[in-house]
C-alpha cells in the first residue's frame, strides 16, 4: 500500500532530484578542486626536479666539460619518467633526457624559458617539436653571482597527465554514485518512514468515511505525525459513539414512528418527501417506498395536505402548527397537524405533518349521539304514554271500569317495555365493562337451545311458525356464563319470530368444527336490506322501526349478543336477503372435541 502512495514518490522524487544536484555541485566542486591539486602537484614535482637537475648542471653550464652528462640526464629522465633538458645561456641545448641535443633547434624562443628569463620561471603547456606530443614544461634559470649562466628544464607529456586526471575523474565519479545510491535509499527508507503513518491514518480516514469506526492506527511516536493519530484514534472513537447513538435514536425514531398509528410526513424546501410512516401510507392509499422523493402534491390525493405543508413552510408564518378537520369521502376524517422544520442556523428547510384517522372517533361520536337520541326517544314513549294514561285515570274520575282496566293494561305493558329498556341498557353496561354476572362454567349448548326451543314454543305455534333444531346427539360444551349465553340463544330465537310472518320457519343448527361450535339460528323472515348489515348491531336501531315497536323489541338485543359473544372469545356474522331471511351465525371456542353424529333436538 505504501510503495502505491504517490505522496512517497514525491517525496522521494524531490529527494533525489536533490541530492543528484547536490551531488552534481559537490562533483563539480571536488573535480575542479581535485584537478588544481593535481596540476599544483604535477607543477611543485617538475620544479622540484627542476631545482634538483639545475643544481646537477651547475658545473656543465659554467663550462666544466663532462662527457657523460648527457648520458646522466638520459638515466635520470629514464628512472623519474620525466623529460629534462639543460640548456645554455644563449639557448643552445647541452643535454635532453628524450632526444640529441645536437639536433636540437634553438631552445631561447621557447615561452617557458623566455618567462624563466623574466620571472626567474616560466610554465608553459605546448606541441613539442622534438618528441611530437603536447607537453607541460616548467623551465627554471640557473645564475651564478647574479648572473644566469643556462636554463634547465622539466616536462610532461599531457597524456600521462591527462590520465593522471582521469582516474582522479573516476575515482570522483565512482564515490559519487556510491554516496547517491547510499543517499538515495537512506532517503528511500526516511521517504517511507514518513509516508508509512500518513498512508495508515488515510486508510483510517477512509474508513471513517465509509462508516467503518473501529480502525485504529497504532504508533509508537511522540513527534506531530504520533500526535495526528492518537488525535484520529480519538476522533474515531467519537465519531463511533456519536454515530451509534445517532443510530440507536434514529431505530427507536423509526420504530416509534412506524408503530404511530397517527400518520407523519416529512418533507424538504422543495415539498419532495423524505419520511413517510406505514399509517401515512394507508391513509393516502400510497407506497411508503415509491414516495420518497417525490413532491407531496403529486402523491397526495388530498389537496388540504400539500396547501397545509406549504403553509407551515412559509417564512412569514410564525405559528408553531397548524390544524384542521379534512373529510376524505364519507365515512374518512383526518386530522391534520403541520409544523415547520428548521436547521441549526434558524433557516426553514421542510415541514412535517402529522394525519389521524378520526373516522372511528367521529363514528363513535356519532353513535353516542344517536344512542342518546334513541335512548331518550325510547325512554320517553313508554314514559309519556304512563303519564298520559295515568294523568287520564286522576283526572276522569268517573272513567268506566272497562276503559280504566284497558287504561290499566296498556300502563302495565309500557311499565314491562320501560323496565326491559333498563334492564337491557344494565346488561349493556355491565358488557361495556367487561363483567358478565356469574362465573365461567361448562355450558352445554345443546341443552341451551333445547331449552330456548321449548320455552318459546307457545309463541312458535300462537304465530304459526315452527321451530326446528337440530345438531348432535352428545354435550356441545363451551366455557362460559351459562346465563349469558342463554341469552344469546333466546334474543337470536326471539328476532326470528317476531320478524318471521306466519308461514314461515325457524331453523337451529348446532355443528362441530374443529375446535370450535357453531349455533346458526336461520329463519325466512323479512330478511335485512345491505346497507343494514353493518348497523344492525348498534344500540337502537332498527331496520324496520314501526315493526320493531309493535312487535315490543327495544333494538338492544343483537348489541348485547354481540358484547356477549366477543366476551366469550367468540365471533358473530349474518347473512340475509330482504323477503328470504336472515341467518345468524355464532361461533364459539369448544370446550372438548365432539360427537358429529347429527341428531334431531327438537323437544317434540
Amino acid at each position: 500500500m505504501v510503495l502505491h502512495s504517490r505522496l512517497l514518490w514525491k517525496i522521494y522524487a524531490s529527494y533525489s532530484a536533490l541530492i543528484l544536484a547536490l551531488a552534481v555541485v559537490v562533483g563539480l566542486l571536488i573535480s575542479k578542486s581535485a584537478i588544481n591539486d593535481t596540476l599544483d602537484e604535477i607543477r611543485q614535482s617538475l620544479e622540484y626536479q627542476a631545482i634538483f637537475l639545475r643544481d646537477l648542471s651547475i658545473p656543465t653550464l659554467q663550462g666544466e666539460p663532462d662527457a657523460l652528462f648527457q648520458e646522466r640526464v638520459r638515466n635520470l629522465g629514464a628512472d623519474i619518467d620525466t623529460r629534462l633538458t639543460v640548456i645554455d645561456a644563449s639557448g643552445v641545448v647541452l643535454a635532453d633526457s628524450d632526444g640529441n641535443p645536437a639536433r636540437m633547434d634553438n631552445h631561447g624562443s621557447r615561452p617557458e624559458v623566455l618567462a624563466s628569463q623574466r620571472e626567474g620561471f616560466g610554465m608553459a603547456t605546448r606541441y613539442s617539436n622534438s618528441v611530437g606530443m603536447r607537453m607541460m614544461y616548467y623551465a627554471l634559470t640557473v645564475s651564478t653571482s647574479q648572473r644566469p649562466i643556462g636554463y634547465v628544464r622539466t616536462a610532461l607529456p599531457l597524456s600521462i597527465i591527462d590520465q593522471r586526471l582521469g582516474h582522479l575523474r573516476r575515482a570522483i565519479i565512482i564515490g559519487l554514485v556510491m554516496a547517491m545510491i547510499i543517499a538515495l535509499l537512506l532517503g528511500f527508507v526516511l521517504a517511507r518512514h514518513f509516508v508509512q503513518p500518513l498512508a495508515a491514518m488515510t486508510m483510517a480516514a477512509h474508513s471513517m468515511s465509509q462508516g467503518d469506526y473501529d480502525k485504529r492506527i497504532h504508533l509508537m511516536r511522540t513527534d506531530e505525525i504520533g500526535t495526528l493519530a492518537t488525535a484520529l484514534n480519538h476522533l474515531a472513537a467519537s465519531c463511533k459513539d456519536r454515530t451509534e447513538t445517532i443510530l440507536s435514536d434514529r431505530n427507536r425514531l423509526s420504530t416509534i414512528l412506524s408503530g404511530m398509528t397517527e400518520g407523519v410526513i416529512a418533507v424538504n424546501a422543495d415539498e419532495r418527501v423524505t419520511h413517510m410512516n406505514r399509517a401515512a401510507a394507508k391513509i393516502l392509499a400510497v407506497s411508503a417506498e415509491e414516495s420518497l422523493g417525490r413532491p407531496i402534491w403529486e402523491i397526495s390525493r388530498m389537496r388540504q395536505v400539500s396547501e397545509l405543508l406549504t403553509e407551515a413552510m412559509c417564512p412569514e408564518s410564525n405559528e408553531p402548527s397548524h390544524e384542521q378537520l379534512v373529510a376524505s369521502g364519507e365515512d374518512q376524517f383526518i386530522e391534520m397537524r403541520a409544523a415547520p422544520l428548521n436547521n441549526g442556523q434558524g433557516e426553514r428547510v421542510g415541514a412535517v405533518i402529522v394525519l389521524r384517522d378520526v373516522s372511528n372517533l367521529r363514528r363513535l361520536e356519532m353513535i353516542r349521539e344517536e344512542f342518546v337520541a334513541n335512548a331518550s326517544h325510547e325512554l320517553k314513549t313508554p314514559i309519556t304514554a304512563i303519564r298520559g294514561l295515568v294523568e287520564t285515570m286522576i283526572d276522569d274520575k268517573e272513567l268506566p271500569p272497562a276503559q280504566r282496566e284497558r287504561f290499566l293494561e296498556r300502563i302495565w305493558h309500557q311499565s314491562m317495555r320501560l323496565s326491559s329498556l333498563s334492564m337491557d341498557l344494565l346488561t349493556l353496561s355491565r358488557l361495556d365493562a367487561n363483567h358478565v354476572e356469574g362465573e365461567e362454567s361448562l355450558v352445554d349448548l345443546r341443552e341451551l337451545v333445547l331449552d330456548a326451543v321449548e320455552s318459546l314454543i307457545s309463541m312458535s305455534e300462537t304465530k304459526g311458525v315452527p321451530i326446528h333444531a337440530e345438531g348432535p346427539a352428545d354435550a356441545m360444551e363451551v366455557v362460559g356464563n351459562e346465563e349469558a349465553l342463554c341469552q344469546v340463544v333466546n334474543n337470536l330465537l326471539d328476532n326470528a319470530l317476531k320478524y318471521t310472518p306466519a308461514g314461515g320457519k325457524v331453523d337451529v343448527r348446532l355443528t362441530p368444527q374443529g375446535d370450535e361450535i357453531v349455533l346458526e339460528v336461520q329463519d325466512t323472515g323479512i330478511g335485512i336490506a345491505r346497507k343494514d348489515l353493518p348497523r344492525i348491531f348498534e344500540r337502537f336501531y332498527r331496520v324496520d322501526k314501526a315493526r320493531s315497536r309493535e312487535v315490543g323489541g327495544t333494538g338492544l338485543g343483537l348489541s348485547i349478543v354481540k358484547h356477549i359473544v366477543k366476551t366469550h372469545g367468540g365471533r358473530l356474522s349474518v347473512d340475509s336477503v330482504p323477503g328470504k331471511g336472515s341467518t345468524f351465525r355464532v361461533i364459539l371456542p369448544g370446550a372438548r372435541e365432539t360427537d358429529t353424529t347429527d341428531d334431531c333436538l327438537d323437544p317434540s
